[in-house]
């Protein structure tokens, strides 16, 4: 079990990472992982379906009622907006927050399947939903409104911190894949050194993987960008791994066999 001590001291004493080196092992992790990288962009659209029919169905009915009664009213959706119930809005807000804490708990799974992948170790379907659970999804929805508002703070201080803020906020997920046992301030903590610590090797990775992502899933007639996208996930979790790493069995393994 790995102490907040004990990771800032491993950034601080971490070594230089070379591009190319990550960038390589990269695409040969990903050549283990891009099923499970398709399911995780597959669960995702299914998790986020219901809050995109409630917020959709209502606009499409009342075009589709326009429609039907043969004319255009320019001011109906105005009005339709206008009288949306403040009951309605918090609705949404909530849904938001709620299925966004899944969408972070599929993320942090994925990064668990990566690590047993990349370990040559067996992994099950069931494995994506290891952190739907009470226990872990509170944490995840305190750590997403964290990163929420840092988010927001660098956004109103001016644009420019966003592209700094953007390369810890990254890893939250990633750090509290392994250490589930830190405290929300501990992982921001955590987050924040490893960022700084890697914010140029990141920046440059994630943006060159997010690139070469999107045009082979282009070449793949579009859909395949649904077996792409989690190819930006490989080059932050390799980062991780170089500077921290994996000691011995995970907390969240020996919580599963405490659990048994």
């Amino acid at each position: 079990m790995n102490t907040i001590s004990s990771l800032l001291e491993k950034i601080e004493k971490a070594k230089a990472l070379d591009f190319g080196t990550i960038f390589s092992e990269s695409i040969e992790l990903f050549k283990k992982t891009w099923l499970q990288g398709f399911l995780l962009q597959l669960f995702t659209m299914i998790i986020m379906m219901p809050l995109i029919i409630v917020l959709y169905l209502p606009i499409i009915g009342m075009a589709i009622a326009q429609q039907e009664s043969g004319y255009s009213d320019p001011e109906a959706f105005g009005a339709f907006f206008a009288g949306m119930s403040l009951l309605y809005v918090l609705f949404v807000i909530v849904g938001i927050f709620v299925l966004g804490a899944v969408s972070v708990a599929l993320n942090a799974a994925f990064f668990r399947i990566m690590k047993k992948l990349d370990h040559n170790e067996a992994v099950a379907t069931s494995d994506f939903f290891y952190f739907i659970k009470g226990k872990y999804l509170s944490k995840i929805f305190i750590l997403m409104l964290a990163s929420f508002g840092i988010a927001i703070l660098a956004i109103l201080i001016c644009y420019f911190p966003v592209f700094y803020v953007m390369i810890p906020l990254s890893y939250f997920s990633l750090i509290y894949a392994f250490n589930p046992e830190l405290s929300v301030g501990e992982i921001v903590k955590v987050s924040f050194k490893l960022g700084t610590k890697k914010w140029l090797i990141t920046f440059g990775l994630v943006i060159v993987a997010s690139m070469l992502s999107q045009i082979v899933g282009l070449l793949l007639c579009g859909i395949g960008i649904l077996f792409t996208a989690a190819f930006t996930y490989h080059p932050i979790y390799l980062i991780y791994k170089n500077v921290i790493g994996f000691n011995g069995t995970d907390v969240i393994d020996e919580i599963g066999l405490l659990s048994e």
